[in-house]
């Protein structure tokens, strides 16, 4: 077996049968707990316990059919390198679409009656079982990874921005899988950049020929917009071999994401940008904002009164701390937040970014921004309506007029409400991270929303609070 049939063969082959023991045990466990748990003391069985055996070979006839349905949804691809939330998510979709098929065939057959109740049972714990085989064949992929293992052999082509971000993310990041030998590009990249420690491997044109020898199996083309007439010539280069391309898309690429055609009156129009929410979303996000922030704000009124206490305790001045901030459509607003500095912090140097071990912190301060607790009054916020659980995160007019002549589409993030968290912040841009690649993610954010994936977000959120270490 070659090296890159290899690599993408085990961890499908372990999700498979991941995937064959939860719903195999999930078939089991709903005809246990339907039948035999204490769950028959509240809803009793009254038309006799069915023999197991009926149920085992409906589930052996259904294995294959829930398989196939994975595998139609692309759930069994290599390398999908993808966070425990966006699989649960793809698992509640594919795991609902199963059940369908399973009740379908139930209701053909009639060798006896099944069961709605074990239905029911088979969704949640399918859910469940599914998810964990996932993420414990997830974590054992990433430490293969991590181990040198299994590696895929990539080079870059391209010296630019993008390409140095591409290359430090790959290096810094092992469990996700790839090895970078180096990049390609007509000259080696002007220092100081990311790619000073990469190997240059040589012009562009020379690709073809070292795949053999350095037994590439993957090219990531990070060209800027300028060399864009590059990518087509490189793509005449690598027809005949069979090796997998792909393109990182650049600041243009992002800008120019959204473009659709949208015919009106028989007349073909080209759609640069439309209204991130319609009116129903607006609904569905804002009745989701109220549901989650008034939960958070009763769970976390003994922390909110601790934190308060210990502000008091340990430095003079009030305990919030109200700035005014930028929201939706530019519009001002006071965001409130716990008090981590000193009430002198900009005296001397009037508005500045928040940075690393800034000594404008308080002792109680250093550790609320660490554990983001600073940020928990904004649950107020949220509720008045200012602001959203999810969405881009709020910045001092101070900086927005400095940033909306420097960052293009910068001014994009005012489309949604501000966020206590945001698709940046969750992929490790948040402190004093570069603002223009978090514009990048925010505006992402803004034109692929759905309540997934503010779910999604949320989550995240929760494992970057606890495990990360990027706030300050």
């Amino acid at each position: 077996m070659s090296r890159q049939r290899r690599n993408d063969f085990l961890i499908p082959l372990l999700t498979v049968l991941a995937d064959l023991t939860a719903i195999e045990a999930a078939f089991l466990s709903a005809y246990w707990i339907r039948f035999y748990s204490r769950l028959t003391s509240v809803f009793e069985v009254t038309l006799g316990i069915p023999e197991i055996r009926a149920y085992i070979i409906s589930s052996l006839v259904m294995l294959p059919v829930w398989l196939f349905v994975f595998q139609s949804r692309a759930l069994y691809g290599t390398r999908r390198n993808t966070h425990i939330s966006d699989e649960m998510f793809a698992v509640i979709r594919v795991v609902t679409i199963c059940m369908l098929f399973t009740m379908s065939a139930s209701f053909f057959y009639r060798g006896f009656s099944y069961s709605r109740g074990v239905f029911l049972l088979l969704w949640v714990i399918s859910i469940v079982l599914v998810t964990m085989g996932r993420y414990a064949v997830m974590e054992f992929e990433k430490f293969l990874y991590r181990r040198g293992r299994e590696l895929k052999t990539v080079a870059i082509a391209g010296n630019h921005t993008t390409a140095a971000l591409l290359y430090a993310k790959l290096r810094a990041e092992r469990s996700l899988g790839y090895d970078v030998l180096g990049y390609y590009a007509e000259a080696p990249a002007e220092a100081p950049s990311a790619l000073d420690s990469a190997a240059y491997l040589g012009p562009i044109e020379s690709l073809r020929d070292d795949i053999p020898v350095k037994r590439l199996q993957a090219v990531l083309i990070a060209l800027s917009y300028e060399q864009h007439s590059q990518l087509l010539d490189l793509m005449r280069t690598m027809e005949g071999l069979n090796i997998d391309m792909m393109l990182v898309p650049d600041v243009l690429d992002m800008m120019t994401s959204r473009i659709r055609i949208k015919e009106i009156g028989g007349l073909p129009f080209i759609t640069l940008k439309d209204v991130p929410l319609s009116t129903w979303n607006r609904i569905t996000k804002r009745a989701f904002d109220l549901v989650v922030a008034s939960t958070v704000l009763l769970l976390t009124l003994p922390i909110t009164a601790i934190v308060a206490v210990l502000i008091k305790l340990t430095s003079k001045g009030p305990v919030f701390y109200v700035q005014e901030r930028v929201g939706l459509d530019g519009v001002s607003f006071p965001i409130i937040k716990f008090r981590s500095m000193r009430t002198d912090a900009e005296a001397s140097t009037g508005p500045v970014r928040n940075k690393k071990n800034d000594n404008r912190s308080t002792w109680i301060g250093g550790i609320l921004r660490r554990t983001s607790l600073d940020e928990l009054p904004q649950i107020v916020n949220v509720i008045a309506g200012h602001m959203s659980i999810v969405g881009p995160r709020p910045e001092r007019p101070y900086f927005v007029h400095q940033f909306k002549n420097e960052i293009p589409r910068y001014l994009e993030r005012h489309r949604m409400k501000a966020g206590m968290t945001g698709w940046a912040q969750v992929n490790g841009l948040r402190g004093n991270a570069p603002i223009d690649e978090r514009t990048k993610f925010d505006i992402y954010y803004i034109e692929n929303w759905s309540l997934v994936f503010d779910i999604k977000i949320i989550l995240k959120t929760i494992h970057a609070v606890v495990f990360g270490e990027d706030a300050y």
